[in-house]
């Protein structure tokens, strides 16, 4: 179709310009050609380029406080999107990390949108613990006659699915405030259905002579030049990933490891695939083809070739949760899968079994349909990136441990992990995107200094956080702290690491191999022995990363960093964890945890 031709041949632009932007104005609503109209007059006037009028916005628009708690980004992104789209129905918006928020904000608030995500089994996001902490006690304000909504995300492989969004929604309730729109719970899928959510709960809290008026508010702040855009989200998405080349892979354990762990590479030529060093890489990887034909023969659909294809690539083969027991009990009507809902039977049954071990114990045929409308799309797996983009242009770097355990006479495996460590080879393909991660970044003087501290995998994002100094010409201390079972087997990018300690681009290393000798050693117990130095280092600036398993390393760090820094404050762990607390506030402690 030819776009309508809007600017005339004589317009004061070349016509490779008026071509171009003919195509985009005649892709344009009314609305959005207003809205130009009213933004290119004000911009020129704040240039001081002549007296154009300013399109004023149509009505005063009602305050917004927008809320989220969120450990991997998702809130985060999706409260970002929600103040975007907030200015079109009448709101000022402002968002808010509940890190740096207090009940003084939440007393004030006229509208409020929270976007809350659940952490493991029930928990609050880690930088959102003491504002959820202090919502729920008794100090809590009031907020009568306040206007919410609540979007919960969460997980349905654990039993407290979107825990925190629902305490939070009846919290605020308990306190005085009006629900203006249902709360809704949502799985790993979720980007559609918030997309609705945050349409209709904006809506509603418009002010009534927007809504009574259908139409929207349109307001330009000429206060400066160009406004900046709230977010930078990637081109490169879940819903579209991009088709990336495998070029490297490489197991960096030796022969007589326990363990497997993969250095693989990506390279890609579109220049949109950016990414940070402490952003996430997420693949989403394919099912392992003979589960799925497993699978299929349980339910008895062995011989269906497309729903086998479609169920490797797409949907969640492997996830036992309490919302599967549910359905199948529903679908089959078995009053013994039922029974497993009650009391402590499905903990008990559900304790390491997948999917399969469920079709298995009560087995039933079912038509595609059915075992489809059971399964959940198969979420993306992600991984901290490995590298520096300004050192491999054109490639992204993972590291990634193969999974592999047995549990209920079966052989299991990792789906993402064991699609790189066993089904795929160097020149074939995987699907990948940009998760961000603003809160595990380098500081931005080059000449901080850094004390990194990771295990196994975990020591991933410090790869790239040394190479994206090299590439700047950063001249700060750097410090790491690595610990995995042996030395022999699992010293991860050992050579590299050397290279830098000789090249003096990395200023120090102190390792912790766990299996090297009769009593156990971890990384929390190399950070006491170096208690001085990392104290001295603080006093210099330092920044503090931990990368690692939130429920074992990352947890014991997070303790022994407690006690390290309340020895010079005479021993006082809650004068240790208030100055960890400063550190977190001011961005000087940031965690990166599974």
């Amino acid at each position: 179709m030819t776009a309508t031709p809007l600017l005339p041949r004589n317009a004061p632009f070349l016509p490779e310009e008026i071509e171009l932007l003919n195509k985009v104005v005649a892709r344009t609503t009314p609305q959005q050609r207003s809205w130009l109209a009213g933004f290119f007059a004000g911009f020129e006037a704040a240039q001081g380029g002549g007296m154009a009028q300013v399109v004023p916005a149509s009505k005063p628009r009602a305050p917004l406080t927008i809320l989220y708690a969120s450990e991997s980004g998702n809130s985060e992104a999706l409260a970002a999107k929600a103040k975007k789209a907030a200015q079109k129905h009448g709101l000022d918006a402002k968002v808010f990390d509940m890190a740096d928020a207090d009940m003084a904000l939440l007393a004030k608030a006229k509208n409020i949108v929270v976007f809350a995500a659940t952490w493991g089994e029930g928990d609050p996001p880690a930088r959102a613990v003491d504002f959820y902490q202090a919502l729920m006690s008794d100090a809590a304000p009031r907020i009568d006659g306040v206007r919410f909504a609540v979007l919960a995300l969460g997980d349905t492989a654990y039993a407290q699915f979107c825990a925190i969004g629902k305490a939070i929604d009846q919290r605020l309730e308990e306190l005085g405030g009006v629900r203006t729109f249902d709360r809704v719970d949502l799985d790993l899928d979720y980007a559609k259905k918030a997309a609705e959510w945050t349409e209709g709960a904006l809506a509603k809290l418009a002010p009534e002579d927007t809504q009574a008026a259908g139409g929207t508010v349109v307001h330009v702040d000429f206060g400066g030049a160009f406004p900046q855009s709230d977010d930078d989200e990637p081109k490169f998405t879940a819903e579209h990933p991009l088709e990336a080349e495998i070029s490297a892979l490489v197991n960096l354990n030796g022969s007589g490891s326990t363990r497997e762990t993969w250095h693989t590479e990506f390279a890609f030529d579109d220049p949109a695939f950016s990414y940070q060093p402490g952003d996430a890489i997420g693949l989403l990887a394919e099912n392992d083809p003979a589960l799925v034909d497993e699978l299929l023969q349980s339910v008895g659909l062995g011989s269906d070739a497309a729903l086998l294809l479609k169920l490797q690539k797409s949907l969640d083969v492997t996830t036992l949760s309490r919302a599967a027991v549910e359905n199948y009990a529903k679908l089959t009507g078995r009053a013994d899968v039922k029974a497993l809902l009650e009391g402590e039977a499905y903990p008990k049954f559900a304790s390491d079994r997948q999917l399969i071990d469920l079709f298995l114990a009560y087995p039933e045929k079912l038509t595609p349909e059915q075992l489809t409308g059971l399964l959940r799309p198969l979420p993306g797996r992600l991984y901290s990136v490995a590298s520096s983009l300004k050192a491999h242009p054109g490639e992204a770097h993972l590291l990634v441990g193969s999974v592999r355990w047995q549990s209920h006479g079966r052989e299991r495996k990792g789906v993402a992990s064991t699609f790189l460590g066993e089904r795929r080879k160097i020149g074939q393909t995987g699907r990948i995107y940009v998760k961000p991660n603003r809160h595990f970044r380098l500081p931005a003087d080059g000449h901080t200094p850094i004390i990194m501290i990771g295990a196994g995998t975990g020591v991933a994002p410090y790869r790239g956080f040394v190479e994206e100094r090299i590439a700047d010409g950063a001249k700060g201390k750097s410090w790491l702290f690595f610990g995995e079972r042996n030395f022999t087997n699992d010293f991860l990018y050992q050579l590299e690491w050397q290279d830098y300690l000789a090249s003096g681009d990395l200023s120090r290393i102190d390792v912790a191999f766990s299996r090297d000798q009769p009593e156990k050693i971890y990384v929390q117990h190399r950070i006491w022995e170096k208690r001085a130095d990392i104290n001295a280092w603080l006093q210099e600036g330092a920044h503090i990363y931990v990368c690692g398993d939130e429920k074992g390393m990352a947890k014991d760090v997070d303790a022994m960093l407690v006690k390290a820094l309340a020895e010079p404050l005479k021993g006082d762990e809650e004068a240790g964890r208030a100055k960890l607390k400063e550190l977190t506030k001011a961005g000087r402690y940031q965690r990166d945890i599974y």
